[in-house]
């Protein structure tokens, strides 16, 4: 199945897997991908670490997801480490094990680097390898990450904006987005970009708050803002009932923010699942799809 094609028949909810680079965690991690089996995903996004070296395992374990519990896997494939020979080897062994989905991303610097340094000069932007897959390898779908609020590199809204076009006109068949806890972000976002004639499928990104800690990381790394009227409700549940109650509030949140989303238009909702099953089971179990 093609997310493109299959994008805009009903609303969906549609799942972000952190595979764990150790193989004695995998069984665990299998059983979390069967349980959410239940929330009906349209496609699960399957990521790999940073250096490209868990690479092999993202291909067994995308392979494993679609075989044996029957979800459509949307693999992620970055510019670091990237070579035409390691594309189109990885890209060819998806094609093997029936996988049609990519999404295509810069890639994060390494650990302790803050600084995005090209392995190669020919893929040092996402949109190098769009338009690589679509030259070399059309029978893929191919997905980009967006930015309902800017990158934390780019200088300006109007420069991010000139960049996701580029990578649509590259080649990218629909956009996801990062997280993000406003949905006035999300509807700015897709109504600049259709003023500029992009006119993909934007597929919201949404992460419950499962806990005050998390989300002070999470905020660090991704450049997000969250409302404060929502911050201070975190802070106090803490204080007040402790991290069961944060969490409740984070699911509750969550859960408005994808309908809204839904209900404003959003084909679909993205769920961040840090590999938890009972969150995004509930948070499904209570949209209107």
């Amino acid at each position: 199945m093609k997310i493109k094609e299959a994008v805009g028949h009903k609303k969906f909810v549609s799942l972000e897997f952190f595979p764990p680079g150790e193989r004695e965690a995998w069984s665990g991690f299998f059983e979390v991908a069967e349980q959410l089996k239940g929330a009906s995903p349209l496609f699960v996004s399957v990521t790999y670490g940073a250096g490209g070296g868990t690479q092999d395992n993202t291909l067994e374990i995308a392979t494993q997801l679609k075989k044996n519990i029957g979800f459509e896997p949307l693999v992620h494939l970055t510019c670091v480490g990237a070579t035409r020979e390691r594309i189109d080897g990885f890209l060819n062994k998806l094609s093997d094990a029936g996988i049609e989905n990519i999404l295509a991303l810069r890639g994060d610097p390494p650990k302790g680097k803050a600084d995005f340094v090209p392995d190669n000069e020919e893929f040092q932007h996402a949109s190098d390898l769009v338009a690589y897959i679509r030259a070399n390898h059309p029978q893929f779908c191919v997905g980009v990450a967006g930015y309902p609020e800017p990158h934390p590199e780019s200088p300006s809204v109007a420069e991010d904006l000139r960049w996701m076009k580029h990578k649509v006109e590259a080649g990218a068949d629909f956009i996801v987005t990062q997280l993000f806890f406003d949905t006035r972000l999300y509807f700015d976002f897709v109504e600049r970009l259709a003023v500029m004639d992009v006119n993909v499928p934007v597929i919201p990104g949404v992460l419950p708050i499962m806990s005050l800690a998390s989300v002070r990381f999470i905020l660090s790394l991704c450049n997000a803002s969250i409302p404060g009227a929502f911050y201070l409700d975190l802070e106090k549940a803490d204080k007040e009932g402790g991290a069961e109650l944060v969490r409740s509030i984070g699911i509750d949140f969550a859960a408005l923010q994808a309908q809204k989303l839904l209900d404003g238009g959003a084909p679909g909702v993205h769920l961040y699942t840090l590999n938890k099953a009972a969150a995004c089971l509930d948070i499904a179990s209570r949209l209107a799809l």
